[in-house]
């Protein structure tokens, strides 16, 4: 009885500090992204600023095509749903379920990437590259570290399916998909502000 007793004391100990381990790491994570707001928000700033240095080359409305960029956007505010859905899994304790909809969410999140890629090799291709003008620079550095900052998620979640494929949900791999959840609906935020501030705005 003793035993027994002395047993399940150690497993409470070793699950409230797994739980304090995951949440020191959440916090982290949080912080990090703290930082991640301040880049952005200085490639914002600095695209406001040289938005109109176009310096006799292409203006906004010169090579923006919006309706390109509404599908880019609808393929990654797709992916933010689809994720939630793999957290829904997650509660449900259904790894299948977790398993399958990251992979739907890596396919539109590479969809996306795929489509920014195309953007950019066509604007340098017409001669539109980040060094023709101080708006395409500011252009290119804001929407390229978006970008950069997807297809990490992309590999992180490469790697994720992974660990959860051979360990399944267990608490580590549930704290990695959490923060994993926050880093991929920040980038949907931030390409929200993208799209509105340099696509919509410039075409208008």
């Amino acid at each position: 009885m003793a035993n027994q007793v002395m047993h399940n004391e150690v497993a409470h100990a070793e699950e409230h500090g797994h739980h304090d381990a995951g949440s020191m790491k959440t916090f982290g994570f949080w912080s990090y992204l703290m930082t991640d707001c301040i880049l952005f928000g200085t490639l914002f700033a600095t695209y406001a600023v040289l938005s109109g240095a176009h310096a006799d080359g292409p203006s906004q409305k010169d090579i923006f095509e919006l309706s390109f960029v509404l599908v880019e956007t609808f393929l990654l505010l797709f992916s933010s749903i689809t994720y939630g859905f793999a957290m829904i899994a997650q509660h449900h304790g259904s790894k299948g379920g977790v398993l399958g909809w990251l992979a739907v969410t890596w396919l539109f999140g590479a969809g996306f990437i795929g489509m920014e890629l195309y953007e950019f090799n066509h604007l340098i291709h017409e001669g539109y590259g980040p060094d023709r003008s101080a708006f395409l620079s500011a252009f290119f550095a804001l929407v390229g570290t978006h970008g950069l900052h997807v297809s990490s998620g992309l590999i992180w979640m490469i790697v994720l399916m992974l660990q959860i494929s051979s360990k399944g949900l267990t608490t580590t791999n549930v704290t990695r998909l959490s923060c994993l959840s926050l880093f991929w609906h920040f980038l949907d935020i931030i390409w929200i502000f993208v799209f509105t501030i340099v696509y919509l705005m410039g075409v208008l």
